[in-house]
Protein backbone atom coordinates (compact mmCIF):
# COMPACT_ATOMS: atom_id res chain seq x y z
CA UNK A 1 0.00 0.00 0.00
CA UNK A 2 2.63 2.35 0.88
CA UNK A 3 4.68 1.40 -2.39
CA UNK A 4 0.85 2.31 -4.15
CA UNK A 5 1.01 5.56 -2.58
CA UNK A 6 4.42 6.24 -3.25
CA UNK A 7 3.66 5.29 -7.42
CA UNK A 8 1.03 8.29 -7.32
CA UNK A 9 4.19 10.91 -6.79
CA UNK A 10 6.02 9.36 -9.66
CA UNK A 11 3.80 8.39 -12.51
CA UNK A 12 1.40 11.24 -13.83
CA UNK A 13 -2.19 11.53 -13.56
CA UNK A 14 -3.97 10.33 -16.28
CA UNK A 15 -7.70 8.48 -17.49
CA UNK A 16 -9.27 7.03 -20.26
CA UNK A 17 -12.92 8.02 -20.90
CA UNK A 18 -15.53 5.37 -19.73
CA UNK A 19 -19.05 4.22 -21.63
CA UNK A 20 -21.61 1.69 -20.77
CA UNK A 21 -21.52 -1.56 -22.60
CA UNK A 22 -24.42 -3.59 -22.86
CA UNK A 23 -22.70 -6.64 -23.32
CA UNK A 24 -21.32 -6.70 -20.42
CA UNK A 25 -23.56 -4.49 -17.81
CA UNK A 26 -20.22 -2.83 -16.79
CA UNK A 27 -18.72 0.33 -17.72
CA UNK A 28 -15.48 -0.22 -19.92
CA UNK A 29 -12.61 2.06 -21.02
CA UNK A 30 -12.92 3.85 -24.72
CA UNK A 31 -9.75 3.38 -26.49
CA UNK A 32 -7.67 6.36 -27.88
CA UNK A 33 -9.91 8.65 -25.27
CA UNK A 34 -6.66 8.79 -22.78
CA UNK A 35 -5.76 12.48 -21.32
CA UNK A 36 -3.89 13.53 -18.57
CA UNK A 37 -5.68 15.01 -15.78
CA UNK A 38 -4.41 16.75 -12.26
CA UNK A 39 -2.00 15.25 -10.14
CA UNK A 40 -3.53 13.60 -7.29
CA UNK A 41 -0.97 12.34 -5.10
CA UNK A 42 -1.83 10.26 -2.10
CA UNK A 43 -0.15 11.60 1.35
CA UNK A 44 0.17 9.36 4.51
CA UNK A 45 -2.86 10.54 6.00
CA UNK A 46 -4.94 9.61 2.98
CA UNK A 47 -2.81 6.32 2.52
CA UNK A 48 -3.96 5.48 6.40
CA UNK A 49 -7.76 6.57 5.33
CA UNK A 50 -7.53 3.88 2.80
CA UNK A 51 -7.80 1.12 4.91
CA UNK A 52 -11.01 2.08 6.50
CA UNK A 53 -12.13 2.41 2.52
CA UNK A 54 -10.70 -0.66 1.72
CA UNK A 55 -12.63 -2.54 4.13
CA UNK A 56 -15.75 -0.73 2.90
CA UNK A 57 -15.06 -1.60 -0.37
CA UNK A 58 -14.71 -5.56 0.34
CA UNK A 59 -17.06 -5.87 2.88
CA UNK A 60 -19.31 -8.56 1.08
CA UNK A 61 -16.08 -10.72 0.90
CA UNK A 62 -15.22 -10.06 4.39
CA UNK A 63 -18.53 -10.88 5.56
CA UNK A 64 -18.65 -14.21 3.29
CA UNK A 65 -15.59 -15.38 4.82
CA UNK A 66 -16.81 -14.46 8.67
CA UNK A 67 -19.92 -16.40 8.09
CA UNK A 68 -18.37 -19.25 6.10
CA UNK A 69 -15.92 -19.41 8.79
CA UNK A 70 -18.98 -19.66 11.55
CA UNK A 71 -20.17 -22.14 10.11
CA UNK A 72 -17.48 -24.68 9.01
CA UNK A 73 -16.34 -24.22 12.75
CA UNK A 74 -19.66 -25.11 13.85
CA UNK A 75 -18.78 -28.84 12.37
CA UNK A 76 -15.78 -28.66 13.95
CA UNK A 77 -16.84 -28.34 17.44
CA UNK A 78 -19.29 -31.03 16.53
CA UNK A 79 -16.68 -32.77 15.56
CA UNK A 80 -18.56 -33.35 12.17
CA UNK A 81 -15.26 -32.32 10.35
CA UNK A 82 -12.49 -34.63 11.94
CA UNK A 83 -15.04 -37.82 11.94
CA UNK A 84 -15.24 -37.08 8.14
CA UNK A 85 -11.88 -37.38 7.17
CA UNK A 86 -10.89 -39.83 9.94
CA UNK A 87 -13.70 -42.10 7.37
CA UNK A 88 -11.76 -40.71 4.22
CA UNK A 89 -8.33 -41.41 5.76
CA UNK A 90 -9.10 -44.79 7.11
CA UNK A 91 -10.86 -45.77 3.77
CA UNK A 92 -7.50 -44.73 1.46
CA UNK A 93 -5.42 -46.75 4.17
CA UNK A 94 -1.54 -46.72 2.74
CA UNK A 95 -3.44 -44.84 -0.64
CA UNK A 96 -3.54 -41.91 1.19
CA UNK A 97 -2.02 -39.46 -1.44
CA UNK A 98 -5.08 -40.35 -3.75
CA UNK A 99 -7.34 -37.96 -2.13
CA UNK A 100 -5.14 -35.22 -4.05
CA UNK A 101 -6.46 -35.68 -7.08
CA UNK A 102 -10.29 -35.82 -5.80
CA UNK A 103 -10.19 -33.20 -3.65
CA UNK A 104 -8.29 -31.23 -6.76
CA UNK A 105 -10.88 -32.24 -8.50
CA UNK A 106 -13.71 -30.49 -6.84
CA UNK A 107 -11.76 -27.27 -6.69
CA UNK A 108 -10.33 -26.99 -9.89
CA UNK A 109 -14.27 -27.41 -10.93
CA UNK A 110 -15.50 -24.65 -8.77
CA UNK A 111 -12.59 -22.56 -9.80
CA UNK A 112 -13.66 -23.52 -13.29
CA UNK A 113 -17.15 -22.58 -12.82
CA UNK A 114 -17.20 -19.37 -11.07
CA UNK A 115 -13.63 -18.88 -9.97
CA UNK A 116 -14.05 -19.49 -6.47
CA UNK A 117 -11.30 -18.19 -4.29
CA UNK A 118 -12.19 -16.30 -0.91
CA UNK A 119 -14.94 -19.40 -0.45
CA UNK A 120 -11.93 -21.41 0.64
CA UNK A 121 -10.66 -19.70 3.34
CA UNK A 122 -12.92 -21.05 5.85
CA UNK A 123 -12.09 -24.46 4.91
CA UNK A 124 -8.29 -24.34 5.12
CA UNK A 125 -8.37 -25.55 8.54
CA UNK A 126 -10.03 -29.04 7.58
CA UNK A 127 -7.95 -28.78 4.78
CA UNK A 128 -5.00 -28.92 6.77
CA UNK A 129 -6.43 -31.79 9.02
CA UNK A 130 -6.99 -34.18 5.91
CA UNK A 131 -3.62 -33.23 4.85
CA UNK A 132 -2.15 -34.28 7.89
CA UNK A 133 -3.90 -37.46 8.28
CA UNK A 134 -2.63 -38.71 4.33
CA UNK A 135 1.02 -37.64 5.29
CA UNK A 136 1.10 -34.31 3.40
CA UNK A 137 2.02 -30.67 4.86
CA UNK A 138 0.02 -27.39 4.54
CA UNK A 139 1.47 -26.33 1.27
CA UNK A 140 -0.11 -29.24 -0.25
CA UNK A 141 -3.49 -28.05 1.82
CA UNK A 142 -3.08 -24.76 -0.09
CA UNK A 143 -1.59 -26.04 -3.80
CA UNK A 144 -4.89 -29.21 -3.73
CA UNK A 145 -7.42 -25.79 -2.89
CA UNK A 146 -6.32 -22.36 -3.71
CA UNK A 147 -3.44 -23.52 -6.49
CA UNK A 148 -6.25 -25.85 -8.23
CA UNK A 149 -8.94 -23.71 -8.17
CA UNK A 150 -6.65 -20.52 -9.54
CA UNK A 151 -5.62 -22.54 -12.25
CA UNK A 152 -9.11 -24.20 -12.85
CA UNK A 153 -10.00 -20.36 -13.32
CA UNK A 154 -7.28 -19.31 -15.96
CA UNK A 155 -8.08 -22.24 -18.44
CA UNK A 156 -11.93 -22.74 -17.60
CA UNK A 157 -13.89 -22.54 -20.88
CA UNK A 158 -17.23 -21.52 -18.90
CA UNK A 159 -16.10 -19.30 -16.06
CA UNK A 160 -18.43 -16.26 -16.28
CA UNK A 161 -15.47 -13.63 -14.19
CA UNK A 162 -12.37 -14.39 -16.97
CA UNK A 163 -13.58 -16.39 -19.86
CA UNK A 164 -17.49 -15.47 -19.85
CA UNK A 165 -16.62 -11.35 -19.55
CA UNK A 166 -13.68 -11.67 -21.64
CA UNK A 167 -15.70 -13.47 -24.91
CA UNK A 168 -18.47 -10.42 -24.57
CA UNK A 169 -16.16 -7.67 -24.41
CA UNK A 170 -14.31 -8.90 -27.80
CA UNK A 171 -18.06 -9.82 -29.39
CA UNK A 172 -17.24 -13.74 -29.46
CA UNK A 173 -19.79 -16.04 -28.95
CA UNK A 174 -19.68 -18.28 -25.43
CA UNK A 175 -18.68 -21.07 -26.94
CA UNK A 176 -16.10 -19.64 -29.04
CA UNK A 177 -13.08 -21.41 -29.14
CA UNK A 178 -14.57 -23.98 -26.30
CA UNK A 179 -12.61 -26.76 -27.95
CA UNK A 180 -8.88 -25.34 -27.60
CA UNK A 181 -10.42 -24.01 -23.88
CA UNK A 182 -11.42 -27.21 -22.94
CA UNK A 183 -8.39 -28.71 -23.72
CA UNK A 184 -5.83 -26.83 -22.01
CA UNK A 185 -8.03 -26.77 -18.99
CA UNK A 186 -8.16 -30.89 -19.43
CA UNK A 187 -4.08 -31.08 -19.65
CA UNK A 188 -3.78 -28.34 -16.96
CA UNK A 189 -5.59 -30.29 -14.34
CA UNK A 190 -3.32 -33.03 -15.27
CA UNK A 191 -0.62 -31.46 -15.15
CA UNK A 192 -1.38 -29.92 -11.79
CA UNK A 193 -2.10 -32.67 -9.84
CA UNK A 194 1.07 -34.55 -11.30
CA UNK A 195 2.87 -31.98 -9.45
CA UNK A 196 0.82 -32.07 -6.68
CA UNK A 197 1.34 -35.63 -6.18
CA UNK A 198 5.52 -35.68 -7.24
CA UNK A 199 5.42 -32.90 -4.18
CA UNK A 200 4.04 -34.38 -1.37
CA UNK A 201 5.56 -38.01 -2.19
CA UNK A 202 8.48 -36.46 -1.81
CA UNK A 203 8.10 -34.05 0.95
CA UNK A 204 5.75 -37.04 3.27
CA UNK A 205 5.01 -36.47 6.90
CA UNK A 206 4.35 -38.67 9.62
CA UNK A 207 0.44 -39.64 9.72
CA UNK A 208 -1.76 -37.76 11.73
CA UNK A 209 -4.73 -40.34 13.63
CA UNK A 210 -7.52 -38.40 13.54
CA UNK A 211 -9.44 -38.20 16.38
CA UNK A 212 -12.83 -36.84 17.69
CA UNK A 213 -14.06 -35.64 21.03
CA UNK A 214 -15.92 -38.31 21.62
CA UNK A 215 -14.44 -40.48 19.16
CA UNK A 216 -17.60 -41.82 17.63
CA UNK A 217 -17.86 -43.00 13.95
CA UNK A 218 -19.25 -40.91 11.05
CA UNK A 219 -22.48 -41.42 10.97
CA UNK A 220 -25.71 -40.54 9.06
CA UNK A 221 -26.38 -37.59 10.62
CA UNK A 222 -22.80 -35.84 9.88
CA UNK A 223 -23.50 -36.61 6.26
CA UNK A 224 -26.65 -33.82 6.61
CA UNK A 225 -24.80 -31.92 8.46
CA UNK A 226 -21.81 -32.15 6.00
CA UNK A 227 -24.41 -31.23 3.21
CA UNK A 228 -26.30 -28.31 5.02
CA UNK A 229 -22.88 -26.21 5.07
CA UNK A 230 -21.85 -27.16 1.90
CA UNK A 231 -25.16 -27.34 -0.36
CA UNK A 232 -24.85 -23.44 -0.65
CA UNK A 233 -21.82 -23.46 -1.95
CA UNK A 234 -23.27 -25.60 -4.94
CA UNK A 235 -26.31 -23.96 -4.99
CA UNK A 236 -24.20 -20.28 -5.42
CA UNK A 237 -22.24 -21.56 -8.25
CA UNK A 238 -25.13 -22.20 -10.06
CA UNK A 239 -27.02 -19.22 -9.05
CA UNK A 240 -23.47 -17.18 -10.23
CA UNK A 241 -23.93 -18.17 -13.62
CA UNK A 242 -27.48 -18.17 -14.06
CA UNK A 243 -28.54 -15.25 -11.93
CA UNK A 244 -25.55 -13.06 -11.68
CA UNK A 245 -25.53 -13.97 -7.73
CA UNK A 246 -22.61 -12.11 -5.46
CA UNK A 247 -21.29 -12.67 -2.24
CA UNK A 248 -24.21 -11.59 -0.05
CA UNK A 249 -26.54 -14.36 -1.35
CA UNK A 250 -23.31 -17.07 -0.55
CA UNK A 251 -22.68 -15.35 2.90
CA UNK A 252 -26.09 -16.17 3.45
CA UNK A 253 -26.47 -19.55 2.44
CA UNK A 254 -23.77 -20.36 4.43
CA UNK A 255 -25.85 -18.65 7.60
CA UNK A 256 -28.34 -20.62 6.96
CA UNK A 257 -26.52 -23.32 6.51
CA UNK A 258 -24.53 -23.11 9.44
CA UNK A 259 -27.73 -22.86 11.81
CA UNK A 260 -29.26 -25.96 9.88
CA UNK A 261 -26.45 -28.16 10.94
CA UNK A 262 -26.62 -26.81 14.40
CA UNK A 263 -30.33 -27.84 14.72
CA UNK A 264 -29.15 -31.38 12.38
CA UNK A 265 -26.90 -32.00 15.43
CA UNK A 266 -29.57 -31.35 18.16
CA UNK A 267 -27.56 -28.13 20.07
CA UNK A 268 -29.06 -25.39 21.50
CA UNK A 269 -29.84 -21.50 19.80
CA UNK A 270 -27.21 -20.06 22.87
CA UNK A 271 -24.72 -23.04 21.76
CA UNK A 272 -25.13 -22.60 17.92
CA UNK A 273 -24.56 -18.51 18.27
CA UNK A 274 -21.39 -19.26 20.72
CA UNK A 275 -20.21 -21.80 17.80
CA UNK A 276 -20.21 -19.06 15.03
CA UNK A 277 -18.90 -15.95 17.29
CA UNK A 278 -15.69 -18.62 17.66
CA UNK A 279 -15.55 -19.36 14.13
CA UNK A 280 -15.52 -15.46 12.75
CA UNK A 281 -12.97 -15.01 15.61
CA UNK A 282 -10.61 -17.38 13.60
CA UNK A 283 -11.04 -16.14 10.61
CA UNK A 284 -10.90 -12.70 11.43
CA UNK A 285 -7.12 -12.38 10.32
CA UNK A 286 -8.02 -13.62 6.60
CA UNK A 287 -10.27 -11.50 6.86
CA UNK A 288 -9.02 -8.40 7.70
CA UNK A 289 -6.32 -9.17 5.50
CA UNK A 290 -9.00 -9.14 2.33
CA UNK A 291 -9.67 -5.28 3.53
CA UNK A 292 -5.93 -4.14 3.84
CA UNK A 293 -5.74 -5.59 0.13
CA UNK A 294 -8.44 -3.98 -1.25
CA UNK A 295 -7.05 -0.67 0.14
CA UNK A 296 -4.11 -0.59 -2.46
CA UNK A 297 -6.76 -0.67 -5.49
CA UNK A 298 -8.21 2.50 -3.24
CA UNK A 299 -4.77 4.04 -3.46
CA UNK A 300 -4.14 3.61 -6.90
CA UNK A 301 -7.97 4.63 -8.01
CA UNK A 302 -6.87 7.60 -5.75
CA UNK A 303 -4.03 8.84 -7.70
CA UNK A 304 -5.65 8.04 -10.69
CA UNK A 305 -2.91 6.42 -12.12
CA UNK A 306 -3.85 3.02 -12.93
CA UNK A 307 -4.92 4.27 -16.43
CA UNK A 308 -1.68 5.86 -17.32
CA UNK A 309 0.15 2.20 -16.70
CA UNK A 310 -2.40 0.81 -18.79
CA UNK A 311 -1.69 3.15 -21.54
CA UNK A 312 1.89 3.04 -20.86
CA UNK A 313 1.79 -1.06 -21.06
CA UNK A 314 -0.10 -1.12 -24.26
CA UNK A 315 1.96 1.39 -26.40
CA UNK A 316 4.90 -1.53 -27.24
CA UNK A 317 2.31 -4.21 -28.45
CA UNK A 318 0.57 -1.49 -31.39
CA UNK A 319 4.52 -1.90 -32.84
CA UNK A 320 4.90 -5.58 -32.74
CA UNK A 321 4.10 -8.36 -35.40
CA UNK A 322 0.82 -10.03 -34.55
CA UNK A 323 2.18 -13.08 -32.65
CA UNK A 324 5.03 -11.83 -30.61
CA UNK A 325 2.29 -9.11 -29.37
CA UNK A 326 -0.09 -12.00 -28.20
CA UNK A 327 2.74 -12.88 -26.57
CA UNK A 328 3.61 -9.71 -25.13
CA UNK A 329 0.10 -9.72 -23.72
CA UNK A 330 1.04 -12.34 -21.16
CA UNK A 331 3.31 -10.28 -19.16
CA UNK A 332 0.96 -6.77 -20.25
CA UNK A 333 -2.24 -8.43 -18.26
CA UNK A 334 0.42 -9.79 -15.08
CA UNK A 335 1.63 -6.66 -14.76
CA UNK A 336 -1.98 -4.79 -14.83
CA UNK A 337 -3.19 -7.36 -12.90
CA UNK A 338 -1.30 -6.09 -9.47
CA UNK A 339 -3.02 -2.59 -9.36
CA UNK A 340 -6.21 -4.40 -10.32
CA UNK A 341 -6.45 -8.02 -8.37
CA UNK A 342 -9.98 -8.26 -9.66
CA UNK A 343 -10.08 -10.44 -13.16
CA UNK A 344 -13.54 -9.17 -14.27
CA UNK A 345 -12.10 -5.66 -13.51
CA UNK A 346 -9.05 -6.50 -15.55
CA UNK A 347 -10.78 -7.47 -18.36
CA UNK A 348 -13.03 -4.32 -18.51
CA UNK A 349 -10.06 -2.12 -18.37
CA UNK A 350 -7.61 -3.60 -20.87
CA UNK A 351 -9.80 -5.98 -23.50
CA UNK A 352 -11.80 -2.94 -24.93
CA UNK A 353 -7.92 -1.63 -25.73
CA UNK A 354 -6.59 -4.50 -26.51
CA UNK A 355 -9.62 -6.08 -29.29
CA UNK A 356 -9.41 -3.07 -31.55
CA UNK A 357 -5.20 -3.06 -31.42
CA UNK A 358 -5.68 -6.75 -32.17
CA UNK A 359 -7.52 -5.99 -35.09
CA UNK A 360 -5.44 -3.57 -36.42
CA UNK A 361 -2.26 -6.13 -36.36
CA UNK A 362 -4.11 -8.57 -37.78
CA UNK A 363 -4.26 -11.26 -34.46
CA UNK A 364 -7.32 -13.56 -33.67
CA UNK A 365 -9.43 -11.79 -31.18
CA UNK A 366 -9.31 -16.03 -29.38
CA UNK A 367 -5.74 -15.23 -29.52
CA UNK A 368 -6.21 -11.98 -27.60
CA UNK A 369 -8.80 -13.44 -24.98
CA UNK A 370 -6.76 -16.45 -24.29
CA UNK A 371 -3.79 -13.77 -23.57
CA UNK A 372 -5.95 -12.64 -20.84
CA UNK A 373 -6.98 -15.43 -19.41
CA UNK A 374 -3.18 -16.55 -19.31
CA UNK A 375 -1.69 -13.32 -18.41
CA UNK A 376 -4.68 -12.53 -15.72
CA UNK A 377 -5.79 -16.13 -14.63
CA UNK A 378 -1.93 -17.25 -13.81
CA UNK A 379 -1.66 -13.99 -12.06
CA UNK A 380 -3.53 -14.46 -9.49
CA UNK A 381 -1.42 -17.59 -8.34
CA UNK A 382 1.46 -15.26 -7.88
CA UNK A 383 0.10 -12.07 -6.66
CA UNK A 384 0.83 -10.27 -3.23
CA UNK A 385 -1.72 -8.08 -4.19
CA UNK A 386 -4.61 -10.77 -4.18
CA UNK A 387 -6.12 -10.65 -1.08
CA UNK A 388 -7.99 -14.04 -1.11
CA UNK A 389 -4.61 -15.71 -1.83
CA UNK A 390 -2.46 -13.64 0.99
CA UNK A 391 -5.74 -14.69 3.04
CA UNK A 392 -5.78 -18.38 2.86
CA UNK A 393 -2.04 -18.81 3.01
CA UNK A 394 -2.46 -16.81 6.44
CA UNK A 395 -4.78 -19.20 7.53
CA UNK A 396 -2.60 -22.00 6.73
CA UNK A 397 0.25 -20.69 8.28
CA UNK A 398 2.53 -20.60 5.30
CA UNK A 399 4.52 -17.43 3.89
CA UNK A 400 4.56 -16.51 0.77
CA UNK A 401 8.16 -16.88 0.19
CA UNK A 402 7.34 -20.79 0.85
CA UNK A 403 4.33 -20.68 -1.58
CA UNK A 404 5.92 -18.85 -4.83
CA UNK A 405 9.20 -21.49 -4.02
CA UNK A 406 5.83 -24.44 -4.15
CA UNK A 407 4.31 -22.92 -6.96
CA UNK A 408 6.77 -22.08 -9.17
CA UNK A 409 6.90 -25.21 -11.54
CA UNK A 410 3.46 -26.08 -11.81
CA UNK A 411 2.96 -22.01 -12.50
CA UNK A 412 5.59 -22.24 -15.52
CA UNK A 413 3.96 -25.76 -16.80
CA UNK A 414 0.66 -23.98 -16.96
CA UNK A 415 2.04 -20.86 -18.23
CA UNK A 416 3.64 -23.40 -21.03
CA UNK A 417 0.02 -24.36 -21.92
CA UNK A 418 -1.49 -21.19 -21.81
CA UNK A 419 1.42 -19.93 -24.83
CA UNK A 420 0.87 -23.09 -26.39
CA UNK A 421 -3.00 -22.49 -26.63
CA UNK A 422 -2.12 -18.90 -27.64
CA UNK A 423 -0.37 -19.74 -30.71
CA UNK A 424 -2.54 -22.39 -31.89
CA UNK A 425 -5.20 -19.38 -31.34
CA UNK A 426 -2.76 -17.39 -33.54
CA UNK A 427 -2.13 -19.54 -36.70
Amino acid sequence: MILAALLTWILPAGEYARKNDNATGRQVVVAGTYHAVPASPVGPWAAAISIPRGFIEAADVVIVVLLAGGAFVLLEQLGVLRRTVGALASKLGTRGLWAIPAVSLFFYGMGGLENMQEEIIPLIPVLLVLSRAIGADALTAVGISAGSAMFGSAFSPVNPFQAGIALKLAELSASSGAALRTAMFVVGFIVWVAVLMRYAARNRVAVERISTVDDAPFAVRDVFMLLAVLLPVLIYAYGAVQFGWGFNELAAGFFIGGVAAGVIGQVSVEQITRMFLAGMQALLPAALLIGVARSISVVFNDGHVIDTILNRLAMPLSHAPATVAALMMIPFHMAVHLPVPSVSGQAVLTLPLLVPLSDLLGLSRQATVLAFQTGAGLADVVSPTNGALMAILLAAGVSFQKWIRFVLTGWALMMLIGIAGILVATF
